[in-house]
């Protein structure tokens, strides 16, 4: 079923989603499954499953020099996505992306995917890795989530990546994207990375799922500008809550949003980590409810390291 039809077919008129990290490398699924089984009683639309591909780290050598090695912390994206879906009966959407992969690896994640009868994805370009000043495609490798994007349509076209016609292609992928209210930070303005989304919605894309924000009127600007642009897509937004002392000044450097002056006001006042939390909590919480009362029918939550919390604002809004 597509992402599209799951959302705009729900009688509910408040319904979330979430996403989570495939696990650390040896580590196990407890913790992830034990993350799930927080929200999973709330009848959540969807789970998303984030994409990690190698990434370069230094290795401290015998003689003191240090090497550069590429590793994958976090393997197993496609594989955990069917064990959720096949354990919980929940929708699922593995990320795609284009850092650290090549064409070739794009296609052979399509044909998996398709083994495993999962057609939802979200297109994205990833993270450039922390020692380059901007993204670098790997050799044979995308450098934009259009160029993903145009991978994939051919690909439900019939066509591999060489032009050679698949035989039997199978069910077509339907995907959305990522958005930013307050502009991707490698964007030069706003204006910019709003055209951008156009091109993906006109390529194909059915929805976007922002980034996290704190202030909704920056939403709302968003939506508002994008439907004078011509973007119709869905825009759902994704909600993290605010957890720590600490976020204060990180959120901002790290995620390159703003936090509302009321909100830094409050968290100034907090003497402890728990008060930061309960103010997160309660801050979300009102934010939800404004944006559902707003028109919104999703609400997509980025649990990491803050499931709790992501469970605590849902049981407020459920």
């Amino acid at each position: 079923m597509k992402v599209l039809d799951i959302i705009q077919e729900q009688t509910r008129e408040r319904n979330f989603s979430f996403e989570v990290l495939p696990p650390l490398k040896g580590t196990g699924t407890d913790a992830l499954f034990a993350t799930i089984d927080k929200l999973k009683d709330y009848d959540p639309l969807f789970i998303n499953i984030t994409t990690h591909h190698s990434e370069y780290v230094y290795k401290e050598l015998e003689d003191g020099n240090f090497e550069r090695q590429r590793i994958r912390r976090r393997p197993g994206t496609i594989a955990i996505a069917a064990t959720i879906q096949n354990k919980y009966h929940i929708p699922v959407i593995p990320h795609v992306i284009c850092s650290g992969a090549t064409t070739e690896d794009i296609e052979y994640e399509l044909l998996d995917l398709q083994f495993l009868g999962i057609s939802n994805l979200l297109l994205l370009r990833g993270d450039k890795a922390k020692d380059d000043k901007t993204f670098k495609p790997i050799k044979n490798g995308h450098a934009h989530t259009t160029q993903l994007i145009e991978q994939v349509n051919r690909f439900n076209e019939g066509f591999f990546i060489d032009g050679t016609p698949i035989k039997k292609p199978g069910v077509p992928f339907e995907y959305g994207v990522a958005c930013y209210p307050e502009k991707h930070e490698e964007a030069p303005n706003l204006e910019l990375d709003m055209q951008y989304l156009k091109q993906k919605q006109d390529l194909g894309a059915q929805y976007a799922v922002t980034q996290l924000f704190f202030d909704n009127r920056k939403y709302f600007d968003f939506v508002e500008k994008a439907r004078k642009m011509g973007i119709t897509i869905p825009i759902i937004p994704g909600i993290k809550p605010f957890a720590k002392l600490s976020q204060l000044t990180i959120v901002p450097k790290t995620f390159h949003c703003d936090l509302p002056q009321e909100l830094a006001s409050e968290v100034l006042k907090c003497k402890t980590d728990d008060d930061a939390k309960a103010l997160g909590v309660e801050w979300t919480t009102q934010q939800c409810k404004e944006l559902y009362e707003s028109g919104v029918k999703n609400i997509h939550f980025y649990t990491v390291s803050a499931v709790d919390m992501v469970r605590q604002v849902v049981e407020n809004l459920f």
